[in-house]
């Protein structure tokens, strides 16, 4: 079987899972697709292209990605119309990204008809897979990493470029409670902070974990330097709405260049909304806080889309945060984000593509 431009062959599974699928009740990441796409990178080329049935891989133990962490990943979603035809959100944005982060890794770049004609062929495939529940998506995978079977530190001469997808609800079930860190790091200039690599979210765990023991649910990143100003939440770009206008870090090295992030600060530019991406200091949101002047503080991510912080803590207090109303702006952009992606907003941006 061929895939538009790239030869793709698909063996497709004789016992389908999808039955066992409860749509009205989808845990975030626990249900898997019943087809995965792969390409091998071997000889300085990508070669191998094809569709099989969800399953285990067999790698050596000297793999190099489980030694040295040459591994990067990407998060997208699928969505339905009311048609039932099967939508994707900026997919070419996640493909560019990827290849970022495998140049910051010494990984090969994915040439681009691979990557969409293999997401697309699955889509295709997997159509079934895509929830049309309100609040639900397919949740994809796409994901790199290194698998030469050698212990000694270098760039790998092989790799697995892998798709895999997941219908998904809602990743939070309330509003977060989030604390700002202020000993550890996510990332530092320098660093890897900018790519989606697989260490970022390891160092992330432990701090995280120790919120967790204290009553929340995320952090907020700071500087590595100073702990002064603010870069992220937990997995999230983090933004504010402070008197009329809409704050958010600016993207940078150490910071990920978000695409629900940029997808926002465009909605919001297109809407007549001021938008200010700028170095955001703590004190800066903390005074807003105490003052009763910040509207609304949120993370915004593939995973959890929008997601108002119920909660912000700082040097031991607990800061509460107003309660979203229908006709703010972070209501009102959830809803446009939402009927945009399952086609009932008109793509004036140009963002969707038809599997």
């Amino acid at each position: 079987m061929t895939a538009d431009t790239v030869q793709i062959e698909v063996q497709q599974t004789t016992k389908s899972r999808l039955q066992e699928v409860d749509f009205n009740n989808l845990v975030f990441g626990r249900n898997i697709s019943d087809h995965m796409f792969i390409a091998e990178y071997k000889a300085g080329q990508w070669q191998d292209l094809r569709i099989v049935p969800y399953g285990d891989l067999s790698l050596s133990p000297a793999t190099a990605a489980l030694h040295y962490g040459q591994a990067i990943f990407e998060g997208m979603k699928a969505y339905k119309n009311d048609a039932g035809e099967v939508l994707l959100f900026r997919a070419i944005d996640n493909w560019k990204r990827l290849n970022k982060s495998a140049e910051r890794l010494c990984m090969p770049q994915i040439p681009e008809e691979i990557f969409m004609n293999g997401l697309t062929e699955l889509l295709r495939l997997d159509a079934g897979w895509v929830p049309s529940q309100p609040g639900c998506s397919l949740y994809i995978r796409p994901y790199m990493f290194a698998t030469d079977p050698y212990i000694g530190v270098k760039a790998s001469d092989s790799y697995y470029f892998i798709i895999f997808t997941s219908p998904v609800g809602t990743y939070y079930a309330k509003p977060p409670r989030v604390k700002v860190e202020q000993h550890f790091i996510r990332a530092a200039e320098g660093g890897v902070g900018a790519t989606k690599c697989a260490g970022n979210y390891a160092g992330s765990l432990y701090p995280a974990k120790l919120a967790q023991q204290e009553g929340y649910d995320q952090l907020i990143w700071t500087d590595a330097r100073d702990h002064a100003y603010i870069e992220e939440s937990g997995t999230m770009n983090i933004m504010f709405m402070l008197d009329g206008k809409l704050l958010t870090p600016h993207v940078s090295e150490t910071t990920l260049d978000g695409i629900t992030r940029k997808s926002i600060v465009a909605i919001a530019e297109h809407w007549g909304i001021p938008v200010e991406e700028r170095r955001i200091s703590v004190a800066e949101i903390i005074d807003a806080l105490k003052a009763g002047k910040l509207e609304a503080a949120f993370g915004a991510g593939t995973a959890v889309v929008i997601s108002p912080f119920a909660t912000i803590a700082y040097e031991g207090v607990d800061y509460a945060l107003p309660e979203i109303k229908e006709d703010s702006f972070v209501s009102k952009v959830k809803t446009y984000l939402t009927d945009l992606r399952t086609g009932k907003e008109q793509d004036i941006f140009g963002w969707m593509l038809k599997v």
